[in-house]
C-alpha cells in the first residue's frame, strides 16, 4: 500500500486548495478546522464507496448517496461559518 497514492495526494491537494481559496475569498485567516476537513474526506470516501456498490439495494443505496451528499453540503457550510469565527 502506497502512502502517497493518487487518492491521498488528490485529497491533500483538495484540502489545501479549499483552505487557500477560502482564505482568499474571506480576506481573513481561516481557523484550524482539521476535524471538519477530516469529516469531509470521510464523507467523500463514503460517497465513492456507495457509487461503486453493486445494485440499488431496494432504493437504499440511492437514499444513502443523497444523505451523504446532504452531509457533505452541511459540513461545507459549517466550514464556511467557522472560517468567519
Amino acid at each position: 500500500m502506497l502512502f502517497f497514492s493518487r487518492s491521498n495526494v488528490r485529497k491533500a491537494l483538495f484540502a489545501i486548495g479549499f483552505m487557500v481559496i477560502g482564505g482568499l475569498t474571506t480576506g481573513t485567516a481561516m481557523a484550524y478546522q482539521g476535524h471538519m476537513f477530516n469529516a469531509m474526506h470521510a464523507l467523500q470516501n463514503a460517497r465513492q464507496e456507495l457509487l461503486e456498490a453493486s445494485a440499488n439495494k431496494g432504493g437504499y443505496r440511492d437514499r444513502a448517496i443523497d444523505l451523504v451528499n446532504q452531509a457533505i453540503a452541511a459540513v461545507h457550510e459549517g466550514i464556511e461559518v467557522g472560517s468567519h469565527d
